[in-house]
């Protein structure tokens, strides 16, 4: 049955991380491991910052919705993936596809620009403190955070709409574990040219600015640490900051490995692994860089434990 944009291909055949049947289970505990720790990881914060009312600043506003970026992201595809393992035949629906392609972009931009603003967020902390209300005011983090999505829904709606103008004729074997951008676009029929320039203008865009953003902050808090007098002032600093570029680098680069180059078949493998980190190891990270380390937050979650056995406690005596 043909489709309304032409196509005559109506589900595709998602290859997977391997074709070896001995690693498919291995792979399929180790991927709901991670999946497990994710979603209780990102949920759990939500769940905190949303209960705790001395957490209701700027940094915690930005990692509450950086936490449910990453909740909704992880489960866009994890869960079709690991049905992938475990069945014989990995199929997924002309719609399923595209929708997947959709609000996987539309959580992945999301998440460039609100990790852009965590690390200006931190800027202004560090390197303007005194001027930290007003740069950071509930009106400017709802604008920084407006923006993020919107850039997402410009971007999501750009791919997915390029990718609704290409006509799938035979070839309907995904050569990904999830319906990307670039594997889909190589088994059309039709030329390809305007979707190789879209996503390299708009991945470009959503890659290059967040990130340049983000090592400019970077640049000055480092600059301001070193005028730190105290060595364990400087080596918390220290350790904040990297943790945050290590995550930054593994998202930023991985997506720029995969989408900044010419596509062809021969790199679709090393891409494949290039987005196991950030589809999957950086969501599952992001709890433990941005919160579970942190102070503030170790004490919201003994205080809500507290809060929680008290409250059984006097059900109990009832």
């Amino acid at each position: 049955m043909a489709l309304g944009n032409g196509s005559s291909v109506t589900e595709f055949i998602l290859m997977g991380l391997t074709d070896r049947p001995d690693l498919q289970l291995l792979l399929f505990f180790l991927f709901l491991v991670i999946y497990i720790v994710t979603v209780l990881g990102n949920l759990s914060l939500v769940i905190l910052i949303g209960l705790n009312s001395e957490l209701h600043t700027p940094m915690y506003f930005f990692l509450f919705n950086l936490s449910f970026i990453d909740l909704c992201y992880s489960s866009v595809f994890t869960p079709k993936m690991l049905m992938n393992f475990i069945s014989k035949k990995n199929v997924i629906s002309y719609t399923g596809c595209m929708t997947q392609l959709y609000f996987y972009s539309f959580f992945v931009i999301s998440e460039c620009y609100v990790l852009m603003s965590m690390a200006y967020d931190r800027y202004v902390a560090i390197c303007n403190p005194l001027l930290y209300n007003i740069a950071m005011s509930p009106k400017v983090c709802s604008n920084l955070l407006f923006g993020s999505y919107m850039m997402a829904f410009s971007g999501a709606m750009a791919h997915t709409g390029c990718m609704l103008r290409l006509t799938f004729c035979n070839a309907n074997t995904i050569n990904h574990y999830f319906c990307d951008i670039l594997p889909v676009m190589q088994l059309s029929c039709t030329s390809t040219y305007v979707n190789e320039l879209e996503v390299f203008i708009v991945a470009g865009i959503n890659i290059i600015v967040p990130s340049l953003t983000i090592f400019l902050s970077y640049g000055f808090i480092l600059s301001s640490i070193f005028q730190i007098n105290s060595i364990e002032g400087r080596s918390k600093a220290f350790s904040t900051c990297s943790s945050h570029i290590i995550a930054v680098i593994l998202f930023f680069g991985s997506g720029a490995f995969m989408y900044l180059k010419p596509s062809s078949a021969g790199t679709m493998d090393e891409g494949k692994i290039s987005s196991v980190f950030y589809t999957n190891v950086v969501p599952m990270m992001n709890p433990l860089i941005y919160s579970l380390r942190n102070k503030d937050v170790q004490f919201a979650l003994r205080r809500t434990l507290n809060r929680r056995k008290f409250c059984s406690k006097i059900v109990c005596s009832l």
